[in-house]
């Protein structure tokens, strides 16, 4: 372990023990969040556009040498400790956040895989895309990674209740780890605004789920005031410890790149908070002496809930007005981001922008990565969306390598994606959003089923008709 840690206020920057933050995460001299901090991590999120990057730390021995930590992390991998097959606690080493190592709890998270996207690619005319799939975690999302984390320290600090409020994902996370942490967990979800893949995992997971009939910022304001009454762990992303693992897929990255900075990471926007993480993760490891230099880090939020989009637009992000979220990539229908002052900071910081994307648009890109042989789930779509924008427009440039954050697993939502190939998801004037080009890509990419007679003539005069298409197609 290179230190212990403290919490810095990311509004005031007072500083404290993280044993002495109040259970709803917030500054008590101006209501902000915090993160986590080490005597070697002064990080990017204090600075500014316009400020030049902290030049890497002074090497001593409580600073480990790169590539010393490089070799150690892929050591670890040949380990049959659970704890060393854990991509997020594997690299313990820049995670001193709990005091005993070995107890931990975990699932063995991470090490999910960095697929190329050919096909995307070319369409898009540059290089290479590649697309960070963190739907590979074993509950089937990113929130893992960030649940490992903050779970085990809520563990470690004796809680026996968590909480938190979750439009799916958060809540499977926190069901399954408090499960396997001997916890009781408490899920808040907004009634009907859930896909039932999700919910099915919380209640597995034996969570007590409350279905309340308000949006998810409901739900948020409600929890709050729970874990201010009783003791209760909060584990939504405004625990800061969520995003000390949420941002180890940033090392991943750099590992599987051979320590090669992308140009671009593109990441979907909800909550707002793993935009941040992944900022800090890169920041950390250019800090450290492990990269000269981190990469633009974009944010893609739906049209129906994009109120940091609105923000940086209208004025460049200084105030961020709440929105009545709609869109059908439920993972990101967010109308009131609670980390939004730390995306921000994480566009600033890293010279990347916010984008906002159409629902026809996020379901073309969806079936896109689809048809790669790469299933994702809604919200993470808007990533590739977002990229043919900043394409389009010479924000990406045509030899830049970009990464899209997958967040969540197809089966997340699996009614999302039958709905979409059955030509059911979009109402007409959301596809009429659509060039001729591309609703002709979503008739070419949408593969419903061919419902036919059990009779072998039926099926083989049905083969010839698509072999038939196929070859005229080539």
């Amino acid at each position: 372990m290179i230190s212990n840690h403290q919490l810095r206020c990311i509004g005031c920057s007072s500083r404290i023990p993280g044993d002495q933050v109040a259970s709803d995460f917030r500054c008590t001299a101006c209501g902000s969040l915090f993160e986590v901090v080490y005597p070697w991590s002064e990080t990017q999120s204090e600075l500014r556009d316009g400020q030049a990057p902290p030049s890497p730390v002074t090497r001593s021995a409580s600073v480990p040498n790169p590539s010393a930590l490089r070799w150690l992390w892929q050591e670890r991998r040949t380990s049959s400790l659970a704890i060393d097959q854990s991509g997020v606690w594997r690299f313990r080493d820049v995670l001193p956040i709990v005091r005993d190592f070995d107890q931990v709890v975990t699932l063995r998270e991470g090490n999910t895989p960095l697929y190329e996207l050919p096909r995307a690619a070319k369409a898009l005319g540059i290089p290479w895309i590649l697309a960070k799939h963190q739907g590979m975690n074993p509950t089937g999302s990113f929130k893992d990674t960030g649940m490992t984390a903050a779970l085990s320290v809520a563990a470690e600090r004796g809680f026996q209740w968590v909480a938190c409020a979750s439009t799916g994902n958060t809540s499977a996370a926190m069901a399954a780890y408090a499960a396997r942490a001997g916890l009781r967990s408490i899920v808040f979800i907004p009634e009907g605004k859930i896909a039932w893949g999700k919910l099915s995992q919380s209640m597995d997971y034996g969570a007590l789920t409350l279905q309340l009939r308000t949006d998810f910022d409901g739900c948020v304001r409600l929890v709050n005031e729970l874990v201010r009454r009783q003791p209760i762990y909060l584990l939504n992303s405004v625990n800061p410890y969520r995003l000390e693992g949420q941002k180890t897929p940033a090392f991943e990255m750099l590992e599987q790149m051979d320590w090669l900075v992308p140009e671009h990471v593109i990441v979907p926007g909800g909550n707002l908070a793993n935009s941040s993480a992944l900022a800090k993760g890169f920041a950390e490891m250019r800090q450290l002496g492990f990269i000269s230099r981190v990469p633009r880090i974009s944010i893609v939020q739906a049209e129906g809930a994009n109120p940091l989009f609105t923000s940086m637009r209208e004025n460049g992000g200084r105030d961020l007005t709440p929105v009545v979220a709609d869109t059908r990539a439920s993972a990101i229908r967010i109308g009131n981001p609670a980390s939004w002052h730390k995306a921000v900071h994480a566009l600033q910081s890293t010279g990347g922008w916010c984008e906002q994307v159409t629902e026809a648009e996020i379901a073309l890109a969806k079936a896109q990565i689809g048809a790669e042989g790469i299933g994702c789930e809604p919200a993470s779509a808007v990533t590739l969306a977002g990229l043919k924008k900043l394409v389009a427009d010479g924000r990406v440039g045509s030899e830049e390598r970009a990464v899209l954050i997958l967040t969540g697993h197809i089966l997340k939502d699996s009614d999302y994606t039958i709905a979409f190939h059955q030509h059911q998801l979009l109402r007409a004037e959301e596809e009429a959003g659509l060039t001729y080009s591309e609703r002709e890509q979503a008739t070419q990419l949408r593969k419903p089923p061919i419902v036919l007679e059990p009779n072998a003539d039926a099926i083989l005069r049905t083969l010839d008709e698509q072999m038939a298409q196929v070859s005229q197609a080539i």
